[in-house]
């Protein structure tokens, strides 16, 4: 990394469960915004709520979206803003947020019961994955009239923390029981791929909480797990899972964090001079944090560049993708 980081601290009133970046629009032509779900057990009925803070002053709220229960997913893309809980439900806010066009899909038997950990946006389709073992496909949003269909059902012998499109036809879901699965659609929307996990090498994960996907890489996935893991699956390698971690002495791994990692992110900050171009073997820096409050850099076979460490967990951070230049927000659990 050519320059350190800065962080500004914000203390807000509540604990922030989720940080996005929102899309530049006409709400805020010039100055960027931030959405954020917030949690506050003292507010009664309005105790969850997604919340729009400006990058100026992210104290001052701009709009707030009442949840029914805690956000357990928060994704955007340039049509709306989309937020699954700890109920089951799925929410989903314009662009311009306006609270009155807001649609919802209630939790249930007819969509999942219980907490929706995976959710992610792929075009003009959404991908839901639940602790429940179900995962769905949710189009429909733009004209307001929400369609879901279920993909998969595990029936309570898997469930699913982790959601991520590779194309308008593939995507990839992860949890426990479960490791990672690669679905595609032109196959019936079938499981083409599975990684079970990783073992070996002194690394191993019971449970995937996130995936990430580069749009320039869309075989490699890689995955943010338990017990400090973090590794690469290659589609092209399958049954090879790649440890992304320093290497010490006795050749054996050494993750830059043992406690769960919450979030991982392909880095578009730190630039790599191993990595020329899209062809090479190598897996690009990602970006993770967990819950032993790091937030860090990693980098196959190199030592790993921590940028923060807070005595809480830092369950979720975003990169802004219009202007990667600049460290990303984050925030921290009260």
């Amino acid at each position: 990394m050519a320059d350190s980081p800065s962080f500004r601290r914000y203390p807000l009133a509540s604990s922030v469960d989720l940080v996005r970046w929102l899309p530049s629009s006409s709400i805020s032509p010039s100055g960027r915004l931030l959405a954020a779900a917030v949690h506050d057990p003292t507010s009664g009925s309005f105790a969850s709520s997604i919340r729009l803070l400006p990058l100026s002053d992210p104290v001052s709220r701009l709009a707030s979206v009442p949840l029914p229960s805690r956000a357990t997913a928060l994704r955007c893309s340039n049509a709306a803003l989309a937020a699954a809980t700890s109920s089951g439900s799925l929410h989903f806010v314009p662009s311009s947020f306006d609270s009155d066009a807001a649609v919802s899909v209630p939790g249930g038997a007819g969509f999942h019961v219980g907490p929706v950990r995976g959710l992610d946006c792929g075009g003009e389709e959404w991908v839901t994955a639940g602790e429940d073992g179900r995962v769905h496909v949710v189009g429909g949003v733009a004209d307001g009239r929400v369609v879901t269909r279920r993909v998969w059902d595990g029936k309570g012998m898997s469930g699913y923390e982790a959601a991520r499109w590779a194309s308008p036809v593939e995507f990839a879901t992860g949890g426990a029981g479960c490791g990672v699965q690669w679905w595609d659609r032109r196959k019936g929307d079938a499981i083409v791929a599975q990684c079970n996990g990783i073992w070996g090498r002194g690394i191993v994960t019971g449970m995937v909480h996130s995936i990430d996907i580069h749009p320039s890489r869309k075989h490699i996935c890689v995955v943010g797990g338990s017990s400090g893991t973090v590794f690469a699956w290659d589609l092209r390698q399958p049954q090879e899972p790649i440890p992304i971690s320093v290497l010490g002495l006795n050749e054996t791994a050494e993750p830059v964090c043992e406690s769960e990692v919450w979030e991982v992110l392909f880095d578009t900050y730190t630039k790599s001079s191993d990595i020329i171009s899209s062809a090479s073997a190598r897996i690009l820096p990602v970006m993770m944090c967990s819950e032993d409050g790091i937030l860090a850099v990693v980098e196959q076979d190199k030592r790993p560049l921590e940028l923060l460490a807070e005595s809480c967990a830092i369950n979720s951070f975003d990169i802004d993708p219009q202007n990667p230049s600049v460290s990303p927000w984050l925030h921290l659990v009260k």
